[in-house]
């Protein structure tokens, strides 16, 4: 919606108008990959929380800090994106945000995390993937 425009030939001003009521609420992220305990494990490491299985190892949650849910399902037919890919997609990744670049790269790293692009150390991001091959950036805030 916009006001009537007192000023021919400038932007009109914009009145916000009001959310509409969401339809949902995000419940967990789930990422499939081959080995759910493992990526679990993996990413347990990096945000805290444990994980929980269900489903006989098929399916886990983690429960992280703060309320949300990051989930994995065993996919046995599992491809990873590739990133970057100018013929395909990363499809999503994760924005994880950390107070020490250097410190956060050792401890991923430690924990089985590959470097897609890190070669820029003035930039405020990383990317990585995952031990399933999922992209995920570190970002500092």
């Amino acid at each position: 919606m916009t006001d009537p425009d007192p000023h021919p030939g400038t932007a009109p001003t914009l009145t916000p108008s009001p959310a509409p009521a969401p339809i949902a609420q995000l419940g967990a992220v789930v990422l499939d990959c081959p080995d759910p305990r493992a990526l679990a494990a993996f990413y347990a490491g990096i945000l805290g929380g444990t994980p929980a299985e269900d489903d006989e190892g098929a399916w886990f949650d983690l429960e992280l800090p703060g309320g949300r849910t990051l989930a994995f399902q065993k996919a046995p037919g599992h491809v990873p994106p590739k990133w970057p890919a100018p013929d395909g997609s990363q499809q999503f990744h994760l924005d994880l945000t950390v107070t020490d670049l250097d410190a956060a790269e050792k401890g991923v790293l430690a924990l089985g995390a590959r470097p897609l692009d890190t070669d820029d150390r003035a930039r405020t991001w990383r990317v990585y993937a995952d031990p399933a091959g999922h992209p995920f950036c570190l970002c500092a805030c």
